[in-house]
């Protein structure tokens, strides 16, 4: 049923986003503007998208395990556990960084990897590992890379068009209709808030996603609470060692399990991730 109401509720939020973005080229008053836009978030979008797990890999310095490592034949397990046939397996990787945490990419299962910190291995029992690689790959069974992408193209077109607005609100306007008051509270609007509440709806997305793969994960290994122990121990291992300068890119924090970058409270109203009481509470309920 969970799994069931968040897959509504993010077809629910894609659909409020491709709205506002046909809102916000209706009210710019072109198609053509928003189309070139469009064509350039896409492009965009697709290089990382294809491209995305050899980018973050190499972002993060990570490097494949053996094949005789635990995490290895744990990743193995579970994917097996969870349907994957052989060429869908993920690759295992692992980052040297003391932080604890884990994430997975790849644009669909038979290009996916799982990585997960050195300080992970060292903090978690095998039963709570094995429960964070299954909701990492329930991220890849969920095809939440090409969710996420499709929402980040919609949400950069918005923005795109938002500061073309901006330009055109400071220097006048664009034509006619657009140098009285009412023309340029329009760009404002577009301008200022279109781009916020694409983002609002952007993180809501993310939100549903780490819920469905808490979800999928318990399912996998028939219990919800070795993952909730684990999100306990890697919420206090991250506050004691949050990602430093130098460690990572802010961007790239809707991939990991938890969050691994100190943020403001401004940082967390946007955040990529539920609360994590909330998520502890709802896998000791599966």
């Amino acid at each position: 049923m969970g799994y069931f109401t968040n897959t509504v509720k993010t077809t629910v939020l894609l659909a409020l986003l491709t709205a506002l973005m046909l809102w916000v080229g209706d009210l710019f008053g072109g198609t053509q503007g928003l189309i070139i836009a469009g064509i350039f978030v896409v492009l965009f979008n697709g290089v990382m998208y294809w491209w995305s797990d050899k980018i973050v890999l190499k972002m993060y310095g990570a490097k494949e395990l053996p094949k005789d490592h635990k995490v290895t034949r744990m990743v193995e397990e579970v994917a097996r556990k969870a349907g994957l046939k052989t060429g869908e397996i993920p690759r295992a990787f692992i980052v040297e960084n003391a932080t604890p945490n884990a994430f997975a990419t790849g644009r669909n299962p038979s290009h996916s990897v799982v990585a997960v910190t050195a300080g992970i291995i060292g903090l978690l029992t095998d039963e709570e590992l094995r429960g964070v690689i299954a909701h990492e790959v329930s991220h890849i069974i969920n095809r939440d890379t090409l969710i996420q992408t499709v929402a980040g193209v919609v949400a950069g077109v918005i923005s795109y068009t938002a500061a073309i607005a901006r330009w055109g609100a400071i220097f006048g306007g664009f034509g006619g209709r657009d140098r009285d008051s009412g023309g340029l509270i329009e760009l404002l609007v577009i301008g200022i808030l279109s781009p916020i509440i694409a983002l609002i709806i952007q993180m809501a997305i993310s939100r549903t996603r780490e819920y469905m793969a808490d979800a999928n994960a318990a399912k996998i290994i028939h219990s919800g609470k070795p993952l909730a122990h684990a999100l306990e121990k890697l919420e206090r291992g991250v506050k004691m060692r949050p990602f430093g300068r130098g460690q990572g890119n802010p961007a790239t924090s809707s991939l990991f399990i938890v969050n691994p970058f100190r943020g403001s409270f401004l940082f967390e109203m946007f955040s990529t991730h539920p609360p994590m009481q909330k998520r502890i509470e709802k896998l000791n309920s599966y």
